[in-house]
């Protein structure tokens, strides 16, 4: 006998049986037999599009004492040593099985059913709404002692991206990416078998909670494997789905959707701990904080680094945009696009003429930022290189950042001046075109920027990356894994 929040199953022979508790826990009330007969019915029906020689039909729990009989789900009963959550504590090698569930999945979102009802729960605001009702059901658990410490932090992250990604949403939606899907894809309702995996066990009490986007789907998965103990395990799942759906999504949805998976489970772990099934508590805030750690890695951002010519800035930032996986933007590289003129030949001319007289400088300021803009908003973290020596500039990226909700962060390369100097006196010809007389001219005019964070570039690169990334990801070392799209590069 197995038992969860919802169900009990009994294991006879070649047979599963599966019994639905009476309970209404608010999301779902099985008190009626009428209702858990129509769980059991649509159960099956739902079950037979991943698994169709597993789930055998409807059965019949008969009792003298009884005035009707209990209906039952009845299952062909999978090898239990063919876990997947077996294998993976057992430390097998699982990368082919989670490529086949990968392919297994990416199939049926491809053929799964859509429209418009589908569509509506794959709005920002639908999720925003599912996470809400989340929120209200573990803070009314708060009496009881079982909500995480983390609660208060999450609910910030999640409505913090929220807030700024509603194009996002829409465009995921326009792209056929909400699908009725599998619901609660967890390695231990998979089971690897000779002639390929069997999925078993989607969700089934509210059809709204199937209407997912794709990512979402494949996210449960990856979420549980993590807490398996397998990270690597988990990103190489979304990295093999990614490839077979061709999804182009940002990074940072991959882990929203894991975040908004594991806080599911919290939620779930919190109900079985009031029921006193042992470990559940612990679980629970195991949960949490994995929730919190991939919102803290999903947090959108727009990084500023700045400084005079010389300084090492256009090094580290794009240093520091390959560590972190996120689109890089150059003021040098848009300039000379604006103006039609190849990024690698010379438009070097004195100070403030030319490409670089204060028209020239304001036209590319608002190109840089206008990308920006629609990077953030569509979920993808940006890393600005240019100068940035001029505040109203600066005001203006504060504002993209306030109006997409992204975090900003400010970095201010400097060097000693023999340093720049030599650095621009031996630089070979390139993007930049700005030499040591520019860079003088410059100096003489920078205004203070004190809400930047100072970043001395003159040492190794490894440091100057190491002191950025503390100010870019304050929370330390211990984020979540880093997903990277398989077959998409950043700008």
């Amino acid at each position: 006998m197995c038992e969860t929040h919802t169900a009990v199953l009994f294991f006879a022979g070649d047979h599963v049986y599966k019994l639905k508790k009476p309970v209404d826990l608010g999301f779902l009330d099985y008190t009626t037999e009428t209702a858990r007969r129509a769980a059991c019915e649509r159960e099956v029906t739902l079950n037979r599009r991943f698994a169709p020689d597993v789930y055998l039909g409807l059965g019949e729990l008969r009792s003298p004492d009884a005035q009707t009989p209990e209906p039952l789900v009845v299952m062909r009963r999978m090898p239990e040593d063919r876990r997947l959550s077996h294998l993976v504590r057992e430390g097998a090698a699982v990368d082919d099985v989670l490529r086949a569930v990968a392919r297994h999945l990416a199939a049926w979102h491809a053929e799964a059913p859509r429209g418009r009802d589908v569509d509506e729960q794959g709005t920002r605001d639908a999720l925003s709404s599912r996470w809400e009702a989340s929120f209200a059901q573990m803070s009314a658990l708060a009496a009881e002692g079982f909500v995480p410490d983390e609660l208060t932090e999450i609910e910030r992250l999640v409505r913090r991206y929220l807030a700024g990604r509603e194009r996002l949403f829409d465009a995921r939606i326009e792209q056929g990416r909400v699908v009725d899907g599998h619901g609660d894809l967890l390695a231990e309702d998979i089971f690897c078998l000779d002639d390929g995996p069997r999925v078993l066990d989607c969700l089934e009490f509210d059809d709204h909670l199937r209407y997912v986007d794709g990512l979402d789907d494949a996210a449960f998965l990856a979420m549980d494997l993590e807490q398996l103990g397998a990270p690597e395990a988990a990103a190489y799942f979304l990295a093999e789905y990614g490839e077979y759906s061709a999804d182009p999504a940002p990074p940072s949805l991959w882990h929203h959707y894991v975040a908004y998976r594991a806080f599911v489970r919290a939620k779930v772990s919190v109900i079985q701990a009031r029921q006193g099934a042992p470990g559940a508590d612990a679980a629970s805030r195991r949960l949490a904080s994995a929730a919190l750690r991939h919102l803290r890695t999903s947090a959108v951002c727009l990084t500023l680094v700045g400084g005079l010519p010389g300084s090492g800035k256009s090094t580290l930032a794009g240093a520091l945009a390959d560590r972190l996986g996120v689109t890089l933007l150059s003021s040098d590289r848009i300039r000379k696009e604006l103006a039609g003129i190849p990024a690698e030949h010379s438009a070097a001319a004195g100070y403030g003429e030319g490409l670089y007289t204060p028209g020239w400088t304001a036209r590319t300021y608002a190109a840089l930022l206008h990308r920006a803009t629609a990077l953030l908003s569509s979920g993808e973290s940006v890393v600005l290189d240019a100068t940035w020596s001029d505040a109203g500039q600066r005001e203006a990226a504060l504002r993209v950042a306030e109006r997409t909700s992204a975090d900003l962060v400010a970095l201010h390369c400097h060097v000693p001046g023999d340093v720049s100097a030599a650095r621009l006196s031996t630089r070979a010809s390139g993007v930049s075109d700005a030499g040591p007389d520019i860079a003088t001219a410059m100096a003489a005019r920078e205004p203070p920027w004190p809400e930047a964070v100072p970043v001395d570039t003159s040492g190794a690169l490894e440091s100057a990356v190491a002191r950025a990334l503390t100010a870019v990801r304050p929370w330390g070392t211990g984020q979540a894994p880093v997903f990277r799209r398989p077959y998409m590069e950043p700008d």
